[in-house]
């Protein structure tokens, strides 16, 4: 057993029932038993960070013990095992955390697609994101977000989807995806290397004047 499993094993009670704990924060009724398969996989077709075996416990209003039973579920199934079919997708582990994947074997295929789309032009929004990923990689989508005083999640859905970052890694202790640019944003820009970006300094004021508000 994880030391995970343990933990999640230790606060279940406080997950489910929430005995002994004032907490104002709205609980969501349960999802009847028959359906937390369902409903977990729902939930994992829209996050875009690892959830945790209690957050998805927390999630459903289901014991953490059944929620595991759940996902080891939906691996199987995904999977094709006992003669179903397998998915171009997967269910898999990372950082201490689920998320559903593309199968690596169709990596191929859903880049072309991605690439081949006909792109439009990048908000504004989404141009100012490329750039403090691009200079502060590795960066992590909540760094990026604080960064910028704003939330990024659909920005960073956006850029990656056009194929203009990407996942670099897991952070082993948070559990964050740390993201980075792609060579097809060094092609867009005419560069061989993040290196040959504009240095920022020179742009800056020297402060002689004082400074109106943050600089980013």
């Amino acid at each position: 057993m994880t030391v995970e499993n343990v933990a999640a094993d230790a606060v279940e009670e406080v997950v489910v029932s929430g005995d002994d704990v004032t907490d104002t924060t709205e609980v969501p009724a349960p999802v009847e038993d028959a359906r937390i398969e369902r409903a977990l996989e729902a939930i994992l077709m829209v996050a875009d960070e690892p959830m945790s075996v209690v957050t998805l416990a927390t999630a459903v209003g289901a014991p953490v013990r059944r929620v595991r039973t759940a996902i080891a579920a939906l691996v199987a199934d995904f999977d094709g095992e006992d003669g179903g079919v397998r998915r171009g997708f997967e269910l898999r582990e990372v950082g201490g955390g689920w998320r559903i994947y593309v199968r690596e074997e169709f990596d191929g295929v859903v880049s072309g697609y991605v690439l081949q789309q006909n792109p439009t032009k990048l908000s504004q929004a989404a141009l100012e994101t490329l750039a403090v990923i691009a200079y502060k990689q590795p960066i992590s989508r909540g760094a990026v977000a604080s960064i910028r005083a704003v939330n990024v999640d659909s920005v960073v859905r956006t850029l990656l989807g056009r194929g203009l970052i990407t996942e670099l890694f897991t952070d082993s202790e948070t559990g964050a995806i740390n993201y980075g640019t792609t060579d097809l944003l060094l092609t867009q820009l005419g560069i061989n290397s993040i290196d040959e970006l504009p240095k920022i300094s020179p742009l800056l004021s020297d402060g002689a004047d004082g400074f109106d508000g943050d600089v980013r």
